[in-house]
């Protein structure tokens, strides 16, 4: 059965380990997720949890907004709140893998007292039972209105905190049951700050799961396949496949044959191929705002869906609108932090130039990437000119078959830092984390600079 054999495969690898060119290939979404989780830790969002949840129990694992020391749980909670709340943590799975399965890792690996080698086996481990399970659907879960970073991610985490605390296949399918039944999170919630929270409560989810399991707390036996179990029950029209074995791993893990592609903007990652395309064409050709009559964006309409916010005007809301993505770009010549404001959304111009914006939907044709067209284009209507058609994309720049190269991923660390409380340890905690493979998680975290 696919739960006990999961199970079986997560014991395994809790005795054996999993490769070096596996730890490898997972470092990148670790890197990225402390950068974005540092620069995460001063929004509001995760500073409201803390204030609402306050006083968080004491424990061994460190979170990021009070840089304090709480029990596992509350820290891979705040920490994947932290992670996700800016939407520039890194994107595989048909989610974001990283922002919950991280903070789960560290915050409970610190607990124990792992080595960073562990954190890592077990991140290959939790992405490989992730990655088993949604590719089994041939739908879109979003267009269902499931966030499938919060639904999934649950199970990813726990099938990870079960290999981190090492148990036999039948806890660890236990683990990945009791995750199961604790993924969820809505589509309608993008744009507030329920949509960071939905991974964080993810990241939580897992760390609790496996500590239950551990405890002897059981799940269904069959609760993936079930008729009525998790793959079934979140799939948008049944089209799931329950029945196939999960895949071996001895040529190979997931992640080193997919591995997680980086994100160069804080925006939902349906803008990205568009931002990429217009940045280009204003690189070749500058545009005034002024001179723009209109900008078409061709991309799907499962994509478009997503982009719910077509006149946001709160940073939040700014991150899923293509309508803020282009305007931004025309207005300001880059999407970064520094723009994703209230102040910025809301401003008159970029306003004006909001509404200046059209999305034109294409069929999903994309061979690789579900619910995607074929690439993405923008168009640019100019007053008293000829229009100017950009590039067409068919994987942003940080994609994994358009990798950051190693100087732009330490850029990227860099800036995060720099837009968080810890700007003052931000080349030191680079430093460490580079090598986590041989570092004591124990020794990851800074002191607190706020």
């Amino acid at each position: 059965m696919l739960t006990r054999d999961l199970g079986e495969r997560i014991a395994r690898a809790a005795v054996t380990g999993t490769s070096a060119a596996a730890r490898l290939a997972a470092l990148p979404g670790v890197v990225d997720t402390i950068a974005t989780m540092m620069a995460g830790s001063a929004e509001a969002p995760p500073r409201v949890l803390c204030a609402g949840l306050a006083p968080l129990p004491a424990g061994q694992a460190w979170e990021c907004v009070n840089g304090s020391r709480v029990d596992a749980a509350s820290a891979a909670l705040v920490n994947g709140m932290a992670a996700h709340v800016l939407d520039y943590d890194d994107v595989a799975l048909r989610g974001h893998p990283s922002a919950v399965m991280a903070p789960a890792i560290l915050a409970l690996g610190q607990a124990l007292g792992r080595s960073g080698r562990d954190a890592l086996d077990a991140y290959v481990v939790g992405y490989e039972t992730w990655g088993d399970l949604v590719e089994r659907e041939r739908g879109m879960h979003p267009i269902k209105g499931w966030h499938t970073t919060s639904v999934f991610g649950a199970v990813g985490a726990a099938a990870a905190c079960a290999c981190l605390l090492r148990l036999d296949g039948a806890r660890a399918a236990h683990a990945i049951g009791l995750g199961a039944t604790q993924g969820a999170g809505l589509m309608a919630n993008f744009g507030s700050m329920a949509k960071s929270y939905q991974t964080g409560r993810a990241a939580q989810a897992g760390v609790v799961a496996a500590q239950l399991a551990a405890a002897g707390m059981t799940a269904g036996a069959d609760v993936l396949e079930h008729p009525q179990g998790f793959l079934r029950a979140h799939s948008p029209q049944g089209d799931v496949d329950t029945a196939r074995a999960p895949r071996a791993t001895e040529s190979g893990w997931l992640v080193e044959r997919q591995p997680v592609s980086l994100k160069r903007y804080p925006t939902c990652y349906y803008t990205h191929r568009a931002l990429d395309a217009l940045l280009a064409l204003l690189a070749r050709t500058p545009i005034p705002a002024r001179e723009v009559a209109a900008v078409r964006v061709r991309i799907s309409e499962e994509h478009a869906t997503i982009l719910r916010n077509h006149a946001p005007r709160t940073g939040l809301e700014a991150k899923f609108s293509m309508e803020f993505a282009m305007a931004c770009a025309l207005r300001h010549g880059k999407v970064g932090l520094a723009e994703l404001t209230d102040a910025c959304a809301a401003a008159p111009d970029m306003q004006d130039l909001m509404r200046r914006v059209r999305v034109e939907t294409v069929a999903a044709d994309s061979a690789d990437w579900n619910g995607a067209a074929a690439f993405d284009e923008v168009i640019v209507e100019r007053h008293g000119a000829p229009p100017l058609r950009s590039d067409r994309v068919a994987h942003p720049a940080g994609h994994a078959k358009r990798p950051l190269t190693p100087f732009e991923l330490d850029a990227k660390f860099r800036d995060c830092l720099d837009h968080s409380p810890y700007a003052a340890v931000g080349d030191a905690l680079l430093r460490t984390v580079r090598e986590l493979d041989e570092t004591p998680l124990d020794e990851l975290w800074p002191t607190r600079a706020h």
